[in-house]
Order: structure tokens, then sequence, then C-alpha cells
């Protein structure tokens, strides 16, 4: 069965505790502090896996969770990182926030692996804590809390060329004549109920993926029927073949569902209405001799500079003259791929009252900064991009803490630590 969407939880590992333990040994009556540290907790990560091509692996497995770092073993022995989740989902899968709706990550394009909540940091051993004046600390550091959450995976398909018309207007007598697809064909009134995608091969390198988008009926873009969901598979297409019936056997006016399918477009998305089209005139071999309603379509479309291609899907007439003009728009509009852009923003996934604290080592020459609201931040933010480390800047800035660190004697130069990360301060401006 076919699935183009589903609701998942998705967590982080817990960083292991750190090992509160002394060196016990014949002859060494007073051995010092030997607790090692704990294991980094697991990363959720997201991958691309070409053989996938539906969401249907998410129906019945719903939740997903890393593997919890080891916890700290005596002789210094540090426990085992948690093992990394990885989540394979099909290429052109939206994972958007459950709760707001906004893009976390797109896999597509370029984006065949993103990590999306990072492990919890491992807690420090005693061994750690051990100074001239505190020779047997008894206390250690818990591993740091894994990051949770709902997330919502919404797969659009990736084609070039979008089919769009009512239902029984003859898409997918068309692609199965054009492409390598093999949708079902019969003759009702009852619309596919699936995208079904093919590659048009033509010669030259002049190929192209178009895909049949199921048949879209009035009211959609406000969710009627199935209209939210055939709409979104639209959003990645470069092109639209707009497919009318022009026969009038089924007593419909083309005109008025062209109007009436580019309405919907707009409502839903109005980037979509801007979509190049070419308009697919089909049926053109059982057209009544009588009906006006090729020259109608030809006028409306002229008005609007858009070419019109009389076919016939079903006794194959037309087709190479509309597939060479598509080939023809797309080698003009570019291979640019439709990618959407990231708007969540990690900050609105912490709690702004968590606390922290701000103290100056001493001993390192270092200021730290510690307590729930970093570790939660840290579980959101993959410091190795850029647009994490941008993240991580807007953060300290927003959150207060770098105000509080000027109070303490911040200056140029300095050395910032959270937890395993250490920075060196440098004024911007």
């Amino acid at each position: 069965m076919f699935a183009d969407q589903a609701k998942i939880f998705i967590k982080s590992g817990k960083g292991g505790d750190g090992h509160v333990s002394f060196r016990r040994e014949k002859y060494v009556p007073a051995g010092g502090p030997d607790g090692g540290n704990g294991g980094r907790g697991g990363d959720i990560i997201f991958e691309v896996d070409t053989g996938l091509n539906t969401l249907s692996d998410f129906r019945h497995v719903r939740r997903f969770c890393a593997e919890d770092g080891q916890e700290g073993r005596p002789r210094r022995c540090s426990g085992k990182d948690g093992k990394d989740l990885i989540i394979r989902v099909p290429e052109g899968t939206v994972i958007k926030d459950f709760e707001t709706g906004k893009v976390i990550t797109d896999m597509s394009g370029e984006n065949r692996r993103e990590t999306v909540l990072k492990g919890g940091r491992g807690g420090t051993g005693n061994m750690n804590y051990a100074t001239p004046t505190m020779q047997a600390p008894l206390y250690a550091k818990p591993g740091g809390t894994g990051a949770e959450r709902y997330v919502m995976l919404e797969l659009k398909c990736i084609a070039d060329v979008g089919l769009l018309g009512y239902p029984s207007v003859g898409k997918s007598t068309l692609l199965a004549a054009v492409t390598n697809a093999r949708p079902k064909i019969a003759d009702y009134h009852f619309t596919t109920l699936t995208p079904n995608l093919g590659v048009v091969d033509l010669p030259e390198g002049g190929g192209f993926v178009m895909a049949d988008i199921p048949g879209l009926i009035e009211g959609a873009a406000e969710g009627v029927g199935l209209g939210h969901d055939f709409l979104k598979h639209i959003e990645r297409t470069r092109l639209l073949v707009h497919l009318v019936d022009v026969s009038g056997l089924e007593g419909r006016d083309p005109v008025d569902d062209i109007e009436k399918i580019n309405e919907e477009l707009a409502k839903f998305n109005p980037d979509l209405a801007e979509l190049p089209q070419i308009i697919a005139a089909n049926k053109i071999d059982i057209l009544d001799p009588e009906s006006d309603n090729l020259e109608r379509v030809k006028a409306w479309a002229a008005e609007r500079e858009i070419p019109v291609f009389p076919i016939s899907a079903a006794a194959h007439k037309g087709l190479d003259e509309l597939l060479y003009a598509v080939s023809a728009k797309l080698k003009s509009i570019g291979k640019k791929p439709v990618v959407f852009e990231k708007t969540f923003d990690w900050l609105e996934a912490v709690p702004a009252d968590l606390p922290y604290t701000v103290e100056f080592d001493e001993k390192t020459k270092e200021y730290r900064v510690e307590g729930p609201l970093v570790e939660k931040m840290l579980g959101y933010t993959n410091l190795q991009s850029e647009r994490g480390f941008m993240y991580f800047q807007r953060f300290m800035k927003e959150r207060g803490i770098m105000d509080a660190l000027f109070a303490k004697g911040l200056k140029e130069g300095d050395t910032v630590r959270l937890y395993g990360h250490a920075f060196e301060y440098y004024d911007e401006e």
C-alpha cells in the first residue's frame, strides 16, 4: 500500500552517567579516584535510501529511540557510546515538526544524510575532580538527557513534469503510453489514489521524469476529497502538463476544467499557479465533429501564451510533438531541484525557563556554561555544521548567556566551554 505521510516519535540516546569508584589494590592503601566517564548517547540520523519509494515502513513502527550511552566504569574506563539510529527514508521526504508544521529538513537534492537529534553528553567520572584539597571526591556528573520530538514525514514526489487534470481525462493512459510506468487503467470515473512516476526516454539526453498526479476535484485546496494529499506532490515539479478531455462525450467543459484546477493550485500554494504549463488536449480521436471544445481551449490558451497540443493518448496520436515540446521547455527552465527551505527554529524546542550556570574556572582559566538549558540546546544542535553553529551563537545571545558571561568578565580571546565543546570568544564588531 502506498503511504506518503507518517507521524513518528524520535528520541536520541541519554548520555551514560559518570562513575564513582576508587583504586583498591594490594599495597596501595590510599588509591585515588578512578571512576570513568559515561559514554555519549546515540544520535538520530535520517538518510536517503534510493530503494524506497513510500513511507509504508512507518505504518507499524512509529517510535524510534537511539541507544543510551553506557555508565562509566572503575579503573578509569569510559562507558561505551550509544549506537546512532539511522532512519532510512525515500528521497523527497520532508521532515516537519508535528506541533508547528514547520520544515526541519528536506531529504532531497544534495541532502542525503542529516543528524536531526544529537545524543546526550557522557557524564564525567570522579577521576576528573581530584584536587590537592579534595583527594577523594565522592561525586560524578550524570549523563545529559536525550532530545525528543514528534515529527511528521511527508513524501513529495520528485518529478520534472506533473500531469494535471480531472479524474478520467486520461492521465494514466498518457503516462503508460510515453513512459516505462504501468499504472492501472480502466474506464471508470474514480481517480487514481497514488502518484505514478515514469521516465520518458528521448534521444540526445532529452529524457525526464513524469508523474501522474492523482485527479483533482473542485475544493481540493480546502482538503475536499484527498486534495491536500494530491496537491503536495506537485510542489517539486518544474513544469505542469494540463490534460483535458476535449471529446465532449462526458459532457464536461474543458475550459472550465482548466480554470477550476488552476484556481485550486493558486489556493493551495500561489507558487504552483506560477509554474509553466503546457496543455494537452486529449481524446481528439473521438472528438465530436460538431464540438468547438478544441478551438475554445486554443483560444483560451492563446490569450495566456500557453502552448496547446492536440493528442490521443489511447491512439498514440500527437505524442511525439508533445514530448519534444516538454523536453525543450524543461531545458529552458533549467535543472535546479526544488528543495524546501528549513523553517523550524530549534529555539522553539528549548523551554526558556530552564536553568543554567556560568562560572569561571580559575584552574583552567576557562568560562563554563552548564545546566539543563545548555544540555537541551546541544541535543538539538549539530555544532559541526555551519547552520548549527549559527544557531548556537544566536541561542547564546537571545537566552542571555552572553550577557551572563560578560558580567563574569569575558573578553576577546577567552575560552568558553559547554560540556565537551570549547570555543574561543572574539568580538564580531
